[in-house]
């Protein structure tokens, strides 16, 4: 059994006062204690699951010259390919064991974030690729507004605190590839131990091992979720928000036993990022005599920014 906590959307949605009231208990404690849950009842089809899966194996089996031409120069890796090895984690030399793609946030009636955000790199053979990869950033980007209504909740904020700040929010949906190990790695693992930059990561493809959280008393805990099940974690943003009232914890994804080196794993992270002008100062109601102030006052953009150049994805 997987130590992390177990909610289903479901209850918040279901317009039972007591479900929903239970819903929000249940992640809000969660969060402050391990800062992961395994989360069902959300708004993916298990077809779509499947349809994203079979075109980024697709994509990653592509010849490596064709996945080079997606590498766009520039933009710090925030839209298409990123190649093996290139990011990461922040105090780390050694580059992760992985290759990712990044799809972006589908602007709405606002020209000005339009102009701000990269386009979207469309994947020329593979026809269904890049429709495939919209549909799910749209329902992941639906479960994560509910989501955060409940945090909401829970923070003593109004209900919709969130939606304004999320919606053409600077998200991204990350289709990763680790390759079959083909070497004894030095000092480099699929990925190193990091914190998310963002609100909350919303994880496709925890089914396996290999995802592990560190809890409060420094153990490493297996991170695995049920097919139907997405894991979530608070991301640095909002536990700077929260004054780490909620948590955002470390984790990592180790190398597999020796005698599976020989195969691939693939997950799909969708990072929920607020619009950069979000102000991610401390909330007054989560800063007490117990719990002083402990972030300085910086927009999510800012910080966005400092964290791309730790990574080694943004030269200063």
């Amino acid at each position: 059994m997987s130590a992390i906590p177990s909610v289903d959307l479901k209850d918040f949605t279901s317009n039972d006062p007591e479900r929903k009231e239970k819903f929000v208990e249940e992640i809000g404690a969660a969060f402050e204690n391990i800062g992961f849950v395994a989360l069902s009842g959300h708004f993916l089809s298990d077809q779509l699951v499947d349809d994203l899966y079979e075109e980024i194996k697709k994509f990653f089996a592509l010849p490596q010259e064709i996945k080079d031409s997606y590498e766009i120069e520039g933009i710090g890796g925030q839209r298409g390919y990123t190649s093996f090895g290139k990011e990461h984690a922040k105090g780390k030399k050694e580059g992760d064991l992985k290759e990712f793609w990044h799809f972006g946030q589908y602007v709405e009636d606002d020209p000005k974030l339009e102009a701000e955000y990269p386009d979207n790199v469309e994947v020329k053979e593979l026809p269904n690729f890049n429709a495939v990869g919209k549909e799910t950033y749209k329902m992941l980007e639906k479960t994560a507004k509910y989501v955060l209504r409940a945090l909401a909740i829970h923070l003593n904020l109004e209900e919709t605190y969130f939606d304004a700040y999320i919606k053409n929010g600077n998200s991204i949906l990350r289709p990763i590839h680790y390759p079959p190990i083909k070497e004894e790695p030095k000092n480099a693992v699929r990925a190193a131990a990091h914190g998310d930059i963002n609100l909350i990561t919303l994880l496709m493809g925890a089914h396996g091992k290999g995802l592990q959280v560190k809890d409060h008393e420094g153990n490493w805990v297996d991170a695995i979720a049920k097919p139907d099940q997405l894991m979530i974690n608070v991301g640095d943003m909002l536990s700077r928000l929260s004054n780490n009232k909620l948590k955002s914890t470390i984790h990592q994804v180790v190398n597999p036993p020796k005698e599976l080196w020989g195969t691939s794993r693939y997950s799909i992270p969708f990072f929920m990022h607020p619009v950069s002008d979000m102000p991610l100062n401390c909330l007054e109601n989560c800063i007490t005599k117990d719990n002083p102030k402990q972030f300085e006052d910086i927009t999510a953009g800012e910080y966005l920014y400092e964290r791309l150049v730790e990574l080694g994805l943004v030269k200063k």
